[in-house]
């Protein structure tokens, strides 16, 4: 008896065993059909990527989500809401742009375009009434309601084009501007480290009272509208009154970050490579750095034309030796103003020559169209625009160039015989500010380099 059921057991087993296989590789079967399902050309997928969505279909592509959308689709249908153009080219502060365009912001720009993205399947005859929220492909939660008006809106963003795009897989509606999520809003306050930034346009500049040369609260002014100062009354006393620059009323508790900005500038200079000895000279030999932070921070805007370690070697001893002379030649390459390469291109191709002021009063840098290129300076002491827009934040602007500018050296009013005599020009000093002690400029030139030891 025991033995008939051992044998009846034994003999089950196997039976049961060869029921078993062909279900567990058809299983197997199925699962690898569906992780190498092709997307076919019906799909919302390749529907988005040839729409006229192509400021969000390019950084889909540079967010690498494509094998991700993918494999969603085997799974899902989906709903994309999509910006239009204008809302990713125009209406997106640039400096938020170019930090999603980071390669080392790659998640953040993923968790951006992933909020777009609902996982399932919402027409525009589907839409609530009532707010309702539903998860996103990165996991947030996007609020669908209807207004009173009947408008549909989605996190606050109206939509534009309902069921603009549909195919059997998913549905794309179109909407007024881009849904940013907190997290990726908080990574960008954190990289730049200032804390009124947004990703939306940034103010005015605040308003500095002439009397005291102190902030006021900030004005109601055009976004990129200059302070109230001339920059030349802004700038600190020259080397022959103070050993640093007096510590302004900027810094990291007003509007602008400019220390933060100009170390910045400076490290994009180190590691693009050809721009050390610009770079030493702005942090180690002179107190530029110090100054030229304090100035960005009450508002101001500066291009710098950044000669080359091929062009500072050909300096000599005696042009760097004179007592200020490294600050002069520098002052004479940075501008006032706020130019990019394309800026200055269109100038010079429009009206020939333009002068530039420059913080070495008065000469001016003439720059002029020369080889489909910009060409400062004149004769034997110009230069040419070599690395355009090594560093554009909307405050500071970086342009490398092949040569060293000299101003032109002034006649001396002598009738008797016609010499050229090389005036040395200081930089004009204005009235000393009240206040801190030298102490704590010089703390402050500390944080650049060793100017005060």
């Amino acid at each position: 008896m025991d033995s008939k059921s051992i044998y009846g057991v034994s003999n089950f087993i196997p039976l049961f065993i060869l029921f078993l296989l062909p279900l567990h590789s058809a299983s197997s079967t199925t699962t690898t059909t569906t992780n190498t399902t092709q997307i076919n050309s019906n799909s919302i997928l390749v529907a988005l990527l040839d729409s006229h969505y192509t400021e969000l279909s390019e950084l889909v592509e540079k967010a690498l989500l494509l094998q991700k959308l993918e494999q969603t689709l085997g799974n899902h249908n989906i709903t994309i809401f999509a910006p239009k153009n204008q809302a990713l080219e125009r209406d997106l502060d640039p400096e938020f742009k170019r930090f999603l365009l980071e390669p080392r912001n790659l998640k953040s720009l993923q968790t951006l375009l992933m909020s777009h993205i609902l996982l399932s399947r919402i027409e525009s005859h589907h839409w609530p009434s009532v707010n309702r929220h539903h998860h996103t492909l990165s996991n947030h939660r996007l609020h669908l309601t209807t207004n009173p008006t009947g408008k549909k809106t989605v996190d606050s963003a109206e939509i534009l084009r309902p069921n603009d795009v549909i195919r059997p897989d998913g549905v794309i509606h179109g909407i007024e501007r881009l849904i940013i999520p907190r997290s990726v809003q908080e990574d960008f306050n954190r990289r730049r480290n200032l804390r009124d930034i947004s990703a939306i346009l940034p103010e005015g500049a605040p308003e500095v009272d002439p009397r005291t040369n102190r902030l006021k609260k900030p004005a109601p002014v055009p976004a990129g509208a200059p302070p109230v100062l001339p920059i030349y009354n802004a700038m600190a006393p020259g080397p022959s009154l103070a050993p640093a620059p007096a510590p302004g009323p900027g810094g990291a508790r007003h509007h602008f970050n400019g220390e933060r900005q100009v170390k910045d500038f400076i490290h994009t200079l180190l590691h693009y490579g050809g721009y050390n000895e610009m770079a030493d000279i702005l942090v180690n030999l002179t107190s530029l750095a110090t100054e030229m932070g304090r100035l960005v921070s009450e508002g101001y805007v500066l291009t710098v034309l950044a000669p080359n370690d091929e062009a500072m070697a050909k300096l000599t001893t005696d042009q760097l030796s004179e007592p200020g002379a490294p600050e002069q030649i520098i002052y004479y390459h940075i501008i006032p103003e706020y130019q990019t390469e394309e800026s200055m291109y269109n100038a010079v191709r429009r009206f020939g020559k333009v002068s530039y002021d420059t913080l070495r009063l008065p000469h001016k840098v003439v720059a002029e169209e020369s080889d489909g290129s910009v060409k400062f300076g004149h004769g034997d002491s110009s230069a040419y625009l070599f690395d355009p827009d090594i560093y554009t934040d909307g405050r500071i602007s970086v342009q490398g160039i092949d040569g060293v500018l000299l101003p032109p050296e002034e006649e001396s009013e002598d009738d008797s015989s016609i010499r050229h005599t090389k005036i040395p020009l200081v930089k004009v000093a204005t009235k000393p500010r009240r206040g801190k002690l030298l102490e704590l400029a010089c703390s402050m030139v500390g944080s650049f380099g060793s100017v005060c030891s």
